[in-house]
């Protein structure tokens, strides 16, 4: 499919027919679908993301929340150009961007599903994060929602954050819990762990996060 015909689909069958929603300024953006053509394939802090029946090779993100930001992250796939480590820019407009589709399951998901995750995940993320530095961007926001695996490989799909500044502990926080407690007690037999007990986890993190950041 061209991108003329494709950017079309999405002005006529896809904004048309969402409407994202949040619960708080902490909550991931709710989607609801009510278009025939377009997929919800996820959604995070800012946006949903969508899939369209006709080109699974490309997913929309639209932006539900602080579109005044999309901007800063095309420019932030601009600097990244073309790494295994990322998804890629196609195009975008004013309220969304068009990516390469990088197909996997998140590690969030991963645990509550009780599907291994592999060391090789947590090494590809590493390298991906250096190379982000090394051309100029903060790697920020990268946690378990963030981070797609598949087979056995590791990739970061949401950059949004990564042109802020300032130092993100998430990703060195979820390292060290995997290297102290998933990866000698949990992993081997790994049992499906209950939706709200990872993400009572979750919350409890932000919480104590936000309340350390506020007693510097």
């Amino acid at each position: 499919m061209n991108i003329e015909k494709y950017i079309k689909l999405i002005g006529n069958e896809l904004l048309p027919n969402i409407q994202l929603t949040t619960d708080g300024p902490f909550e991931p953006i709710i989607v609801k679908n009510v278009s025939n053509t377009w997929k919800t394939i996820g959604s995070g802090n800012y946006a949903g993301v969508f899939l369209h029946q006709s080109n699974p090779k490309w997913v929309v993100k639209v932006y539900g929340r602080k579109p005044e930001d999309l901007k800063k992250e095309v420019n932030v796939y601009k600097k990244l150009g073309k790494h295994e480590s990322f998804s890629s820019l196609i195009d975008y407009g004013d309220n969304y961007l068009i990516l390469k589709r990088i197909e996997g399951m998140n590690l969030f998901d991963a645990v509550v599903k009780g599907i291994r995750i592999p060391e090789t995940v947590i090494r590809d993320v590493d390298e991906g994060i250096a190379y982000a530095r090394s051309v100029g961007l903060n790697p920020f926001d990268v946690h378990g929602k963030n981070v797609v695996m598949s087979n056995g490989r590791g990739y970061i799909v949401d950059v949004s954050d990564f042109y802020k500044h300032g130092k993100c502990r998430k990703w060195d926080d979820l390292k060290k819990a995997y290297y102290k407690i998933y990866l000698p007690l949990i992993s081997k037999y790994h049992p499906p762990i209950p939706f709200f007990i990872v993400n009572s986890v979750r919350r409890g993190y932000r919480l104590y996060r936000k309340i350390k950041k506020g007693n510097k």
